[in-house]
């Protein structure tokens, strides 16, 4: 061939697999890695941030994760904020399960604060908080099925996260960054209206998520997709600080509404679901479980509703209700003090934490005795378990990658903070 007797062969042309020259020996094949950036706007990784992956072909060599494309400094922002503003702040960590941001806050200064919150107030957190929790799980497992190439689920479940919304704007007025609640209670009582749609949601939703399961529970094309896809030990994922669901899915059941209850938690029967291997079928069936028995929560709570007040008799943290600060000098003096920050906390160090929709949401506050926290640091679970994600995807395809990160529900929100 001319090539040949003119020695221009191309050799070792970077990823063609070419046969490389070598007069001394067989043709040799030349591998070459490729790089490929996955975010930080992809719409797989569901948020603003990066994996750089190193791919063999279809096989995922290696991956290291980027953050801090959304950096808000939530914490150093918290450093020069009243304890009452920073509420607002929380919402926007995991912003899929708002209420649990809200009170995991609220109850960590009533520590340091040393407020008991009335039984009332405690139920009604227990209620938003559940639902707060299946409507994280929806968005989670909803998305999976997507991303494994299943639409319809999603369509069958994101009515009733809307209508999970529907009962937040009539706590609150708010449906996505909530600010619920308040420094020793709730801002208002459960309105006759919420109650009502609460209700309705307890009989329509097991309808809704029966119908979900059957879509994929027993699906083989789903099963092929994630069954053995992204496993990691109970060991490996202590190791790494796993809380959660992802946690749980690896068969440690841990949970902090048990280990250690908060909000009257203790009140309630409810079991934990648990998986066996930690691959991406457990954890979506860990996330469907738990639907099931925060609904059984939700049903005890609302049953066995305490009469009495919904938020505590602590005038100088607890934001006054507006018809008191219209006719009431006392109140109007301590809703003037209390936004503007006038009231010094005591000093003290806290740490308290509660069940997010990823695991252990995590508050540890330092107080020097004035109006603002001394040093602020938040546990985001996300932050913590995401670090596991390029042992979990190493020598699968891409595809893998995309449903592991679904299953994980990493949340952009919590990796900046």
């Amino acid at each position: 061939m001319i090539s040949e007797e003119l020695d221009i062969a191309p050799k070792n042309v970077p990823g063609n697999d070419l046969p490389a020259r070598n007069d001394n020996g067989p043709v040799q094949y030349v591998n070459e890695l490729t790089t490929l950036n996955l975010g930080p706007t992809h719409p797989a990784t569901h948020g603003i941030f990066q994996n750089i992956l190193q791919m063999d072909g279809e096989k995922i060599v290696s991956s290291e994760q980027t953050i801090g494309y959304i950096h808000r400094a939530f914490e150093k922002i918290a450093e020069r904020r009243p304890f009452y503003q920073i509420t607002t702040l929380t919402d926007r960590m995991n912003y899929c399960s708002s209420p649990i941001n809200n009170m995991g806050w609220h109850m960590t200064v009533e520590k340091l604060l040393g407020i008991d919150v009335p039984k009332r107030a405690q139920y009604i957190r227990v209620i938003l908080m559940e639902l707060a929790r299946i409507s994280d799980h929806l968005i989670c497992n909803g998305i999976l099925g997507v991303d494994a190439g299943a639409f319809t689920g999603f369509l069958y479940i994101y009515q009733e996260r809307e209508n999970i919304y529907d009962i937040y704007e009539e706590v609150c007025g708010a449906r996505l960054t909530t600010n619920m609640g308040r420094i020793g209670g709730m801002e208002r009582d459960l309105s006759p209206t919420a109650i009502r749609k609460i209700k309705e949601l307890l009989v329509r939703f097991p309808k809704v998520l029966t119908e979900f399961e059957n879509l994929f529970n027993r699906n083989r094309i789903f099963m092929d997709r994630v069954v053995n896809v992204g496993g990691i030990s109970a060991e490996r994922a202590l190791s790494y600080g796993f809380t959660g669901p992802n946690l749980r899915a690896a068969g440690v059941d841990y949970d902090v509404r048990v280990m250690n209850p908060y909000s009257s938690y203790q009140d309630f029967e409810f079991d934990i679901p648990v998986g066996q291997s930690g691959d991406t079928y457990d954890r979506f069936m860990v996330r469907n479980g738990e639907m099931w028995q925060s609904l059984r929560i939700i049903e005890q709570a609302l049953n066995n509703l305490p009469e009495g007040p919904y938020y505590a008799d602590a005038p100088q943290y607890y934001l006054p209700p507006k018809q008191e600060v219209y006719k009431n000098m006392e109140a109007l003096i301590y809703h003037f003090k209390i936004v503007m920050g006038e009231i010094d906390a005591p000093v003290g160090e806290v740490y308290h934490a509660v069940e997010g929709g990823n695991g252990e949401l995590g508050f540890y506050l330092i107080s020097d005795g004035g109006r603002t926290p001394y040093r602020l640091h938040f546990r985001r679970p996300c932050f913590i378990y995401y670090q596991a994600y390029p042992e979990m995807c190493k020598g699968l395809t891409l595809s893998d990658a995309i449903v592991i990160m679904s299953s994980m529900n990493v949340i952009a929100g919590e990796l900046d903070a």
